[in-house]
């Protein structure tokens, strides 16, 4: 096979049978792949013998349309036109950078700041992220957005909780729900869920939230993780108040196994799950389990490994400091710790939250200690509107 015979192929003239099936054998295709057939009906197109492929792979023989097809050429423009859509992007990489680390800094921040103060600079961020998740983005910076989507829905829909804005927080929980799962990540799917059940935990139903600690840790499928560490942990709580005391038992040995093994993150991250967050949520489990001792160990060390400058959660751990002194049956000195702890907390971050938590310690007093003056007191003051106490 000569220069003159490829001149004669490409200028009309078709190969003998034998020569065909020899070529067909060579580049492992068929006529049509060679550009050596068609259709010779009247009103066809017709194909124009193409060069000899230089390869085998298919997409150096195609089949070459006439230009007089109007047909092939719209085919051709379109395909050109998907090229280009498929490589097109209005979100660069520098862009993703500066998002990446707006919403890490918001995740350092919402550590110590008021949720109200939190929810304008998270929505501000959220809707830059939106407007370029809205454009046709190729597919590893969909998932991207998707995933800061789902950070910033989660923590607004925890500040709404803190703030008491339930149905408000329910719905954003819902969006952070989407938006992981469209980003597709177990860590982050797991992670959404498990967050989601904070507000079950303390507004109910606490069935719920035992439901969503639950699909967390299932789809962790134990691995050693942070996120792991914290459904199995919040699980077992959840079991504990609802009275299921060998469920909650294992949740928590589960918990410590986990966090144990796995990687060590930051203690200055609202998404991450440090010890002294493990330790709450243990505090929680052997609370409710009336397991005073262990309650009161683990309160001790998570308080000590607080920083000055942090949110809620040391109010939190006094308030179950408080409830296991009513176990104690010392139902006075538990009204005082618990009102103490409550006006400890800056008047900006005593939310709705707090106050649920607070109501508590009265809630588990038999109903005779429930009408002491030291019991009335406290819900008294509960009672009284924010800036009032």
């Amino acid at each position: 096979m000569d220069q003159d015979q490829l001149a004669a192929w490409e200028k009309g003239r078709m190969p003998r049978g034998k020569t065909l099936d020899l070529l067909c054998r060579l580049y492992e295709t068929d006529a049509q792949g060679l550009g050596l057939a068609g259709s010779y009906r009247p009103g066809m197109p017709t194909l124009v013998p193409a060069r000899p492929a230089r390869s085998r792979s298919a997409a150096d023989t195609p089949v070459a349309l006439a230009a007089a097809d109007p047909a092939g050429e719209a085919i051709e423009a379109y395909r050109r036109a998907l090229d280009s859509t498929l490589a097109s992007t209005t979100a660069s990489a520098t862009q993703l950078e500066v998002l990446d680390e707006q919403v890490m800094d918001l995740r350092q921040v919402y550590v110590f700041a008021p949720p109200a103060e939190m929810l304008l600079r998270l929505l501000r961020t959220l809707e830059e992220v939106r407007l370029l998740s809205g454009e046709r983005q190729p597919a590893a910076v969909q998932v991207r957005l998707s995933e800061m989507i789902a950070v910033l829905a989660t923590l607004v829909a925890d500040a709404l909780m803190k703030l008491g804005r339930l149905d408000q927080a329910r719905m954003w929980y819902g969006t952070a729900r989407a938006a992981a799962d469209d980003a597709g990540g177990v860590e982050l799917r797991s992670r959404v869920r498990v967050q989601a059940a904070m507000l079950p935990y303390y507004y109910g139903p606490l069935e719920r939230a035992a439901s969503l600690a639950k699909d967390a840790r299932l789809l962790n499928r134990g691995r050693a993780t942070s996120t792991g560490a914290f459904a199995a942990a919040a699980e077992a709580r959840a079991l504990a108040r609802l009275g299921d005391a060998e469920g909650a038992r294992g949740a928590v040995r589960q918990a410590i196994d986990l966090f144990d093994r796995a990687p060590v993150g930051s203690d200055d991250d609202a998404w991450a799950f440090p010890r002294r967050r493990l330790l709450l949520y243990l505090s929680g489990a052997f609370t409710a389990l009336g397991e005073v001792r262990q309650a009161h160990r683990v309160q001790q060390e998570a308080l000590a490994l607080y920083p000055d400058r942090t949110g809620i959660d040391p109010a939190l751990l006094r308030l179950e400091e408080a409830m296991c002194m009513v176990h104690r049956r010392n139902p006075a000195e538990a009204c005082e710790l618990a009102g103490s702890a409550y006006l400890a907390v800056p008047e900006e971050l005593r939310t709705e939250i707090l106050g649920v938590r607070a109501m508590e310690v009265i809630r588990i007093m038999p109903a005779r200690i429930r009408e002491t003056r030291a019991a009335r007191q406290l819900g008294e003051l509960l009672a009284l509107p924010t800036g009032r106490t």
